[in-house]
């Protein structure tokens, strides 16, 4: 008979061992082989988030950071001046830090009204109200011109919109695609005017505006949703803001809020509320006087009800 542990050898205490740390060495080799598989696929998704956000990152600032373009046609004072009869000064745009140039001084007699508004800001709203019949007159009578400087002091009160940046962009398209329209524009932006707090108007709308004053076409739908002139606008308000203001004769340095209105260089001190016409009538007879006296001329003076 055959013995049955010669046909089944049984390994000895020595090859136990070896066989268990082959085994060993291959389960570490096959763990260390998992690790780095791991690491790999970590090292590769991170990677790949950081690609992500760094696109993305890259996205808005492109979206939102746009490069300095000049300004508007006819806005080198960083205004927008209406001569007598209403009829637009032109000039030449603002180039890229260029500094603004004031208008030219008025002939004797005719009243300079300077008009700094946020087309978001309340009581600016009821200041056109009540005084925007009464310069219109003065301003088509030919007794005033008007410079209209709108800023964007209130960008962030619009629920995220930037409806004040957007609305003084509107009117930089207007002022340089079709500038015998901003008077009217002016005016209908207020008529318009949303809440601080709400998101405004919408480009949709603001392009109605522009459209009911006569200023429609491919240039300027582009311009008002491309914000061609975001960099000009806020260029121009902290440039009102920090000063020195672009005004002849300006009593103040720079604009603490709007509306900050002068007449032939003076501030207009308002009670408010509310805004009185009579008031304002009687501040830019008392302007009208002093300049007549200093500079008597033919040129009609303010015509106003008392």
């Amino acid at each position: 008979m055959t013995d049955s542990h010669a046909a089944h050898h049984r390994p000895s205490k020595n090859e136990r061992r070896a066989e268990a740390r082959d085994k060993a060495r291959q389960l570490r080799e096959e763990q260390q082989k998992k690790e780095r598989r791991q690491r790999l696929l970590l090292q590769g998704g991170v990677a790949l988030a950081v690609v992500a956000i760094v696109a993305i990152i890259a996205l808005v600032l492109v979206n939102s950071v746009r490069p300095a373009g000049p300004g508007p046609r006819n806005m080198a004072s960083d205004g927008f001046k209406l001569d007598v009869g209403l009829v637009p000064v032109t000039t030449p745009a603002l180039a890229v830090d260029d500094t603004p140039v004031m208008s030219q001084p008025n002939p004797p007699g005719v009243v300079d009204i300077q008009l700094y508004v946020d087309y978001l800001c309340p009581i600016c709203g009821d200041f056109e109200e009540v005084n925007g019949p009464l310069i219109r007159t003065l301003v088509e009578s030919g007794a005033a011109t008007v410079e209209i400087r709108p800023l964007a002091i209130l960008t962030s009160r619009s629920a995220g919109t930037q409806y004040s940046m957007r609305a003084a962009n509107l009117v930089a398209c207007v002022a340089n695609y079709s500038p015998d329209a901003v008077f009217d524009v002016h005016t209908a932006l207020f008529i318009a005017q949303p809440e601080e707090g709400t998101p405004g108007l919408d480009d949709e709308e603001l392009l109605s505006i522009a459209a009911a004053a006569g200023a429609t076409g491919s240039s300027i739908e582009r311009c008002v949703r491309d914000q061609q002139f975001k960099s000009w606008v806020l260029a121009a308000t902290e440039r009102a803001t920090n000063g020195p203001l672009a005004v002849q004769n300006a009593a103040i340095d720079s604009v603490a809020g709007t509306p900050t209105v002068l007449v032939n260089g003076q501030v207009f001190e308002y009670s408010y509320p509310p805004f009185e016409q009579s008031e304002f009538a009687q501040f830019v007879l008392q302007e009208a006087g002093d300049e007549f006296s200093t500079n008597p001329s033919p040129s009609p003076s303010p015509s106003v009800d008392e």
